[in-house]
């Protein structure tokens, strides 16, 4: 398998794939329904040996729960990052609200998740039918993550704890899709409004140029994710506390149980659908 296959493989899984749309069953109000959650997704590949995913099993940057590629799938040759960002129903309606998310938002949280999980599932399968071997941490039985608890796949924190043992963000950025700004989101050339998915394979794939060295490169420390910010976890010295974040998200979610979500700090932001950093 090329690059082209694999983009082409993507992009047919893409558009047809039905769950990118608010089910008329699944709609907060009738005029949602039908809407579409994502547009198609950008791709970034990365050498699953990258010093990188080394690095990230560092503490202070992800820390030793982390798992590399090889640890993932044994014969690990590539990475395949992939970035969804939410259709411009989605993204315009959040802008709107200063204090909670938009019904449009909060599908995309949920359902939109529920849409990543079975287009991961789905690629995998189809490489796998391909005689190309396949793992997707997102919905693998070993995927851990600790939001808010003090441990991980076996280690201690006296500290609460938001990590995992896979980061997608931070596989899309060995990918070459982005750089995180001060709302610890990472900023691709389609903005920070979306979600990220990522597969390893044991194919190998000529590795993206990363057009950047820092970690910060795409953020203009404009401070409008601040700004927007209703539960003031985002500063433009220190970035965001994940804490803070964590507790107005649960405070904010509950008129809207079982959905949940915010996004106010990747909307109505210059890099909300763009790359700021791009003259």
């Amino acid at each position: 398998m090329n690059r082209n296959e694999l983009t082409e493989l993507i992009r047919a899984l893409y558009s047809a794939d039905k769950a990118n749309f608010v089910r008329p069953e699944d709609a907060i109000r009738p005029e949602l329904a039908g809407m579409k959650i994502f547009d198609e997704p950008l791709c970034g590949i990365g050498a699953a040996d990258d010093a990188l995913f080394a690095e990230y099993k560092k503490p202070g940057i992800i820390g030793p729960w982390f798992k590399t590629p090889e640890e993932w799938l044994p014969g690990a040759k590539t990475v395949v990052a992939l970035f969804f960002p939410f259709s411009k129903e989605v993204r315009h309606s959040n802008r709107m609200y200063a204090d909670r998310p938009s019904d449009p938002w909060l599908h995309g949280r949920i359902e939109g998740q529920i849409f990543l999980r079975g287009f991961i599932d789905s690629l995998r399968e189809a490489l796998t039918a391909r005689g190309i071997a396949a793992c997707t941490p997102m919905t693998d039985a070993r995927f851990a993550n600790a939001q808010g608890s003090k441990s991980i796949a076996g280690y201690e924190s006296t500290e609460e704890m938001y990590t995992s043992n896979w980061s997608e963000r931070h596989a899309a950025y060995v990918c070459g899709l982005g750089t995180f700004g001060l709302h610890k989101s990472l900023i691709t050339e389609k903005g920070t409004a979306g979600r990220f998915t990522s597969v390893i394979i044991d194919a190998p794939l000529t590795p993206d140029t990363r057009d950047y060295t820092g970690i910060y490169d795409y953020c203009i420390r404009c401070g409008e994710c601040a700004r927007r910010c209703a539960g003031h976890a985002i500063t433009p010295e220190t970035g965001k506390d994940h804490s803070a974040c964590r507790k107005w998200v649960s405070e904010s979610s509950r008129p809207f149980l079982p959905r949940y979500g915010c996004g106010l700090c990747q909307t109505g932001v210059p890099c909300e659908d763009r790359n700021p950093s791009r003259k």
